[in-house]
């Protein structure tokens, strides 16, 4: 997600030249959850604007970088075992959410703001092989976050925040994308702008940000009759893959709310909060209760935990860099669940 506002701006710490340790306040609440000593490490902080962090079958983790102008974007390729970063996709077309499908495939949504707007493969070679990029022959607004369900269907979502291309959908939902026949589904009717997206253990769940800034470009005043929704919702998913009634789990009033979602294998809801006055990961559980906090040292956009010895440590996208820090439960990957 590109959000922004002007009270935000005032608190973004630039961390040029960060040292391995980000300066950070220490994490804060359960300590079944996460340890009060464990600290936030700065692997990488390069970007312009880094997202969609997500972890690939052999444990190298993957995550966005968007320019604010009109540069296609990059996506970049963090190793664990040598702590080295390299670009793996030099034209992104704006990527923002990433994830790693069932069978090994880079999946993305890509971005408006001279970006591919379309849910897309990341090829093995780098190269963006859209899969879908119009819902009832419209152009979708912006794809910005995605999470695949253990049946292998695709929930994104479809914002915009950022872009000069003219809005041909009148609304801003989350779709199901279905591989096996290529259909896309519009799944969300009362959520005004979706956000992160993420699917619980089981698969009976999808839980949905809602970032509503009133503007679909951050360049722009605010619509005068809009409202600013920031919330935290739960949506029971269908055998058809259709969505039951909202609940609302958290609201955040006028603060700034959550962008991108991880869930760990007990359920609990990991949430990038962008509130300027508390900013950081905050965990919820199922119900919306606050269980504990990871201050970052820039507004967070996502997060996602490794996989095999590493499926307690937690990677997060915020401001210009990516981290990363241990924590006590493992994740839970709702692509690869069912294997």
């Amino acid at each position: 997600m590109r959000l922004h506002s002007a009270r935000a701006g005032l608190i973004l710490l630039c961390l040029a030249g960060a040292a391995a340790a980000a300066e950070t306040a220490p994490p804060t609440g359960d300590p079944a959850i996460i340890a009060a000593d464990a600290r936030l490490e700065t692997l990488w902080n390069e970007g312009a604007f880094t997202e969609g962090v997500a972890v690939a079958p052999d444990g190298r983790i993957y995550f966005s970088d968007i320019p604010s102008d009109d540069a296609p974007g990059k996506i970049y390729r963090f190793d664990p075992a040598t702590s080295q970063t390299d670009v793996y996709c030099h034209d992104s077309a704006k990527s923002n959410g990433l994830m790693f499908d069932r069978d090994g495939r880079l999946i993305a949504c890509c971005g408006a703001n001279h970006g591919g707007q379309s849910l897309a493969e990341i090829t093995p070679d780098g190269h963006v092989r859209p899969l879908v990029d119009a819902w009832q022959k419209r152009r979708f607004n912006s794809p910005n976050d995605l999470d695949i369900h253990p049946d292998g269907s695709i929930y994104f979502s479809d914002p915009r925040y950022l872009g000069p291309e003219p809005l041909e959908i009148d609304h801003q939902s989350v779709y199901r994308y279905n591989p096996a026949d290529q259909s896309v589904t519009r799944v969300t009717r009362d959520i005004t702008k979706p956000n992160g997206v993420a699917v619980a253990p089981g698969g009976k769940t999808l839980y949905v940000a809602e970032t509503d800034n009133r503007t679909v470009n951050v360049g722009q005043p605010p619509t005068g009759d809009a409202k600013v929704r920031m919330t935290l919702n739960a949506f029971p998913i269908k055998p058809d893959g259709t969505l039951g009634p909202k609940q609302v789990l958290v609201n955040f009033g006028d603060d700034l709310g959550i962008d991108g979602m991880a869930v760990d294998s007990e359920g609990h809801i990991y949430a990038a909060v962008r509130s300027a006055s508390r900013f950081g990961i905050r965990i919820y559980d199922d119900k919306g209760a606050e269980l504990a906090s990871i201050p970052t040292p820039d507004l967070p956009t996502n997060c996602c935990f490794g996989i095999g010895h590493e499926a307690t440590t937690l990677y997060i996208t915020a401001g210009t860099g990516l981290y990363r820090i241990p924590v006590k439960t493992a994740g839970y990957l709702p692509a690869t669940a069912n294997r």
